[in-house]
């Protein structure tokens, strides 16, 4: 184990954080609010802590995957322990643990919260709030690998166990350019949208606020009522961003590339699109009756659709009085999430299309016992590797899942509350049904069982096994 490369990054990590905290003395100039001096204080010092470790240079540049997965854990997790104190320090939200909770919500973009009133925020603590989900949209390490000179094969290391989707490759040749090119697609979606919300009325404050959990597919507002607070031409933007940034990122590069028509080849797009369709129909037809238009119905099925299949979570009304159809859909899209090599959270579709292709390779094989098939993904054959590798993480899922369901067990709620606590959670998404509902929180939960689902919200953005190599025990022995 390179402990030193480790703690080498990990001050990285620090110095960007310490940059990130100094951002909202910006609003709160703006808006003389005087908690900026407690973010200005504290962005001082952990970039001076980051800076002071960095000084101190690897012994070694040797570096694995075993360090590329304890590095990353320990680098999320270390980022939201920083990034819950000013929350605490500005006594907006004094408990520590519910703090983290708002944190680790935020950077992983999930959008649970347990605030009962998100308006008494200032406005400088509700930047941060929100900008922590653009942060951890498309992932810390992969911005410093955009921007630090770093080089060696540990960065695919990092890039892999950061990154999403059943396998991870690289764009171009040079890790270093994919992250370029990742962040370059990202920031051209955040200022797109940006600009479309202020011609569509919103101040510049407030639309950099709705960008930064829209894009980030993260699901917080200044509002309490979401998105059903924002007119309807803000809410179609939003709906278009929320699909656009649960598309994989490679579609982008492709159409950067002048080959719109190989975007289409992909079975991953087209299965999200697909899903995306059905949903809607299925919800519209579901809930017709319960609106005066058919185009209300349409719509409010086409927001909570893309909202909780891109793992954004923004409602407009509270879905849990429609019918148990479209609850059941939205629990689906809950579980699924959207495209790999996305913002989205989720299973990811192209997990779900390797599991349908398997079964069917399974099924082919025992009804022609000397069949030999390889499952294919976009007209190429998947490796044996990455099969097992879908198949592992659907048993670890199912694990986490159960686990965690029995820890939150004790708090005696109700079936739907607690299932579903778990599944939204560790889907990123953020409301559930029944009491952690649209019009909900999870305020009610001990602090125990925050902390667990904590470790579900860290589990689903890192997709589970970053995580487990780090409790694995293996992991740290010497050879």
């Amino acid at each position: 184990m390179n402990k030193s490369m480790i703690r080498y990054i990990l001050c990285k990590v620090l110095q960007f954080e310490g940059v990130f905290l100094l951002l909202p003395c910006i609003v709160s100039l703006i808006h003389k609010e005087k908690v900026g001096i407690i973010f200005f204080a504290l962005g001082v010092c952990v970039f001076a802590l980051g800076t002071f470790g960095s000084f101190f240079k690897p012994v070694s540049n040797i570096f694995y995957a075993r360090e590329g997965f304890v590095t990353v854990s320990l680098s999320w997790i270390l980022l939201s322990l920083v990034g819950a104190i000013p929350f605490v320090l500005t006594k907006e939200i004094p408990n520590y643990v519910d703090a983290l909770f708002e944190t680790v919500s935020g950077f992983t973009t999930t959008g649970s919260t347990i605030l009962t009133d998100v308006e008494f925020l200032s406005k400088t603590v509700q930047f941060w709030r929100c900008f922590i989900i653009w942060i951890g949209g498309m992932g810390v390490l992969v911005f410093i690998m955009s921007i630090l000179p770093l080089s060696g094969s540990y960065n695919m290391h990092l890039m892999r166990a950061e990154s999403t989707g059943a396998e991870v490759g690289k764009l171009v040749p040079k890790v270093k350019n994919t992250a370029k090119i990742l962040y370059g697609i990202y920031i051209t979606l955040s200022v797109s949208m940006v600009i479309s919300l202020m011609i569509a009325g919103l101040n510049f404050y407030d639309a950099l606020i709705l960008m930064f959990s829209t894009v980030g597919t993260g699901g917080f507002t200044r509002t309490n009522a979401s998105l059903g607070a924002f007119s309807h031409p803000v809410q179609i933007i939003t709906i278009v961003f929320m699909i656009m940034c649960g598309i994989n990122f490679n579609a982008y590069f492709l159409i950067f590339m002048r080959k719109p028509k190989e975007v289409f080849k992909i079975e991953e797009v087209r299965a999200y699109f697909l899903f995306i369709i059905l949903g809607v129909a299925s919800i519209t037809l579901s809930i017709r009756h319960l609106y005066p238009t058919l185009y209300e119905a349409f719509h409010k099925a086409t927001f909570h659709t893309a909202s909780i299949i891109t793992t954004t979570g923004f409602t407009i009304t509270d879905y849990e009085v429609w019918p148990s159809t479209a609850k059941f859909i939205l629990i689906f899209f809950t579980i699924v999430g959207a495209s790999a090599g996305s913002t989205a959270g989720g299973i990811k579709i192209s997990r779900i299309l390797i599991m349908i292709k398997t079964l069917k390779r399974e099924l082919d094989h025992l009804t022609h016992p000397r069949s030999v098939r390889k499952v294919n993904l976009n007209g190429q054959a998947v490796s044996e590797e990455t099969v097992k590798s879908v198949e592992a993480f659907l048993i670890a899922y199912v694990v986490t899942v159960i686990v965690s369901f029995l820890l939150l067990s004790v708090n005696g709620f109700d079936f739907t509350t607690t299932i579903t606590s778990v599944l939204t959670t560790l889907g990123n998404v953020g409301p559930g049904l029944a009491g952690v509902g649209p019009a909900q929180n999870f305020a009610a939960y001990s602090q125990f069982s925050k902390l667990v689902l904590v470790f579900d919200m860290l589990a689903g953005r890192l997709e589970i096994f970053p995580l487990f190599v780090l409790m694995y025990a293996g992991t740290w022995k010497r050879n």
